[in-house]
């Protein structure tokens, strides 16, 4: 990747996202090594907001992500855009060229499909652009997982203290415990099939999430060690890693489904706003799915809510005036 910063704060870029490619706007940029590192990841690093998007999606990338905002560029953001939002239309086409009439001169038939084509990625950007406004996951939060919460957020902010790592149960643990309870308890005809599915899902949410949108600044110290210990350290055999869900427990879990609202100062600089219910809407999932979704997170926060005693740590841990000083740089 290199460690030379490649562009410069306020600079107009390129940005892959996912398998698309959106104008963006670089508002920080880092050179990050193992003592500093945010996500895990060193090497030079961009915080970026794309254009016409929610400061919600704001993040940080790596370098590989960005282009120059050139002609060059331009044109590779054309072709790639423009293959992946017909990638699903390559049949509808081949069909309505078949279905055409003989009588139609192939101009017309190409001009048609041309006209075609272009109604259709413009229904497909709009339906990316708009996903967020189709279908939404509403959580029911507990009051319970509410005061935890805010709890949680005066322990690390406040009084600067840890969650000690490892937890039991872990994430990891406390999803199967669910899987098992739910299990005994659903009716034959609930979706049960569905459930090692999405509970899956929700473990990968979290670990991808985990390093970018789910610690205060105050805990990014600690998680860089964490990873070191677990996954990137040269004591670590290949095949022993460990995913972070395997490490951190319900604290951290609650702060994904959480609705907290956090103090400007500590949201913009610390936590970020960015939780399940808008990481899902600018998915492809169609409404069912999100209502199935919505019903098992909320069993399980219900779940949880019982199990707090055992699950939720009633105090964290002072790490000393050295982990301080280096969480303050």
């Amino acid at each position: 990747m290199g460690s030379t910063l490649n562009y410069q704060v306020g600079e107009k870029v390129l940005c892959y996202h996912g398998p698309v490619i959106y104008e963006a706007k670089v508002l920080k940029a880092e050179i990050w090594d193992a003592a500093n590192i945010k996500t895990g990841t060193a090497g030079p690093h961009y915080f970026v907001h794309y254009k016409g998007w929610k400061q919600t999606w704001d993040e940080w990338v790596v370098q590989d992500r960005l282009l120059k905002y050139n002609d060059e560029s331009l044109a590779m953001q054309k072709t790639i855009n423009s293959q992946a939002l017909n990638k699903n239309d390559g049949k509808t086409r081949t069909s309505a060229a078949a279905g055409g009439s003989s009588k139609t001169g192939s101009g017309g038939r190409r001009d048609s499909r041309a006209v075609a084509d272009t109604a259709r990625s413009k229904r497909k950007r709009e339906e990316v652009i708009d996903s967020s406004q189709k279908y939404e996951l509403k959580l029911t939060i507990p009051e319970t997982i509410k005061v935890i919460l805010v709890n949680d957020w005066e322990f690390v902010t406040k009084n600067n203290q840890l969650v000690t790592l490892p937890r039991k149960p872990c994430v990891r643990d406390l999803l199967e415990e669910f899987k098992q309870y739910a299990t005994s308890q659903m009716h034959p005809s609930t979706k049960i099939d569905l459930l090692p599915t999405l509970l899956a899902g929700l473990q990968t949410y979290f670990d991808r999430s985990l390093g970018s949108m789910l610690l205060y600044r105050y805990e990014r110290p600690q998680y860089a060690q964490t990873r070191k210990q677990y996954i990137t350290g040269q004591h670590v055999n290949p095949g022993e890693e460990k995913e972070m869900s395997q490490v951190y427990g319900a604290e951290h879990l609650c702060r994904l489904f959480g609705e907290l609202r956090y103090p400007q100062a500590v949201c913009s600089a610390d936590l970020s706003a960015v939780k399940l219910p808008d990481m899902v809407a600018h998915t492809s999932m169609d409404e069912v799915s999100i209502n199935i979704l919505r019903d098992f997170v909320n069993d399980f926060m219900k779940w949880l809510v019982t199990q707090h005693d055992r699950v939720f740590l009633k105090t964290y841990n002072y790490p000393g005036p050295h982990y301080h000083n280096v969480a303050r740089t």
